[in-house]
């Protein structure tokens, strides 16, 4: 019911910007010398585009859990303080990339830089399909700019990591034997209110047979911060069931299986010209402020497009 539903909403969206085109072709025979017509017929061709865009998007969600939320985490690389800076700014880009799409975002786990920015956090994106536009986010993204913290104004490279988990069901697709888990708790640190290095508040969750850790420190109590870190534990252990089951049909198939997190996927230049290129797709802007500020649906739509053609290639070659 709840399939048939959603499918039932689907139609009846694209249906109604079927409507929404027909209707804007009939002003446009309309419109004539009309100044004021003409810039309305503009204005509602811009946001009938932009939201065919979405849903042409939403057509490239085919895996099982694209429509679910998202756990985003983001980990600085080597660098010291330019890396740690740079993970900041991108907690700050995606943030308002989700508030463009007006996600629901919550910061459920972070660990300070020791001068500025971020080693390391966890944000939750909540929203349909959170998942299905960020899986093409994952991987290590390059910040190359004169750094703001080199007194002699030269130009440095750093890389983070971001990686994207998606929401699971408490009682739904993970079963987690409670013999299997060790949780610790620990003193939050950093910003969190009058609880913050009073108690121990702050949950730390082990499961003993893969060594897989989640944590969390931002929720107000021990009961929260438990809570989160399952969530966390949860979509952890279903990536890696994923990537086993992915890596056993990728052998059957006589696939290379790449280990580890892999290459660089896009390349942020500040210095000496303005430029973010994904080294995937090709697709690239000189708007770099754009990009930073969250604009980042044209990057994720070609990614899907590209994962998308080579799975149908890929279908057409097997058969």
């Amino acid at each position: 019911m709840r399939d048939a539903e959603r499918l039932r909403e689907e139609i009846g969206t694209w249906r109604g910007l079927e409507r929404r085109a027909d209707d804007l072709l009939e002003l446009s025979e309309l419109a004539g010398d009309d100044p004021a017509l003409a810039a309305e017929v503009d204005a509602e061709a811009v946001a009938l585009e932009s939201d065919y865009d979405s849903l042409r998007t939403a057509l490239l969600f085919s895996g099982e859990y694209d429509d679910r939320n998202a756990l985003l985490t983001i980990s600085a690389g080597a660098g010291g303080t330019e890396a740690t800076d740079w993970a900041q700014m991108l907690l700050r880009m995606y943030l308002r990339w989700a508030e463009r799409h007006r996600f629901a975002t919550e910061i459920v786990d972070q660990t300070e830089g020791e001068e500025v920015g971020l080693k390391s956090v966890t944000v939750a994106i909540d929203g349909r399909g959170a998942y299905g536009y960020l899986r093409a986010e994952r991987g290590v993204h390059r910040l190359v700019r004169i750094s703001p913290f080199d007194s002699q104004r030269r130009r440095q490279t750093t890389f983070a990591l971001i990686e994207v988990l998606p929401e699971v069901e408490n009682d739904v697709e993970v079963e987690i034997d409670p013999d299997d888990l060790r949780i610790d708790t620990y003193r939050s640190t950093g910003h969190g209110g009058q609880n913050v290095n009073k108690t121990d508040s702050a949950v730390r969750i082990t499961h003993l047979p893969t060594g897989i850790v989640a944590q969390s420190q931002n929720e107000r109590s021990q009961v929260q911060n438990k809570d989160t870190a399952m969530k966390l534990l949860r979509a952890r252990l279903l990536e890696r069931a994923l990537e086993e089951r992915e890596a056993q049909i990728a052998a059957l198939r006589g696939e290379h299986v790449e280990a580890g997190w892999g290459h660089q996927i896009r390349s942020y230049v500040l210095h000496p010209y303005q430029m973010v290129k994904d080294l995937r797709t090709e697709h690239e802007t000189s708007n770099t402020a754009a990009v930073l500020d969250g604009d980042l649906d044209a990057f994720m739509r070609a990614e899907l497009e590209r994962v998308a053609t080579a799975g149908s290639d890929g279908e057409q070659a097997g058969a």
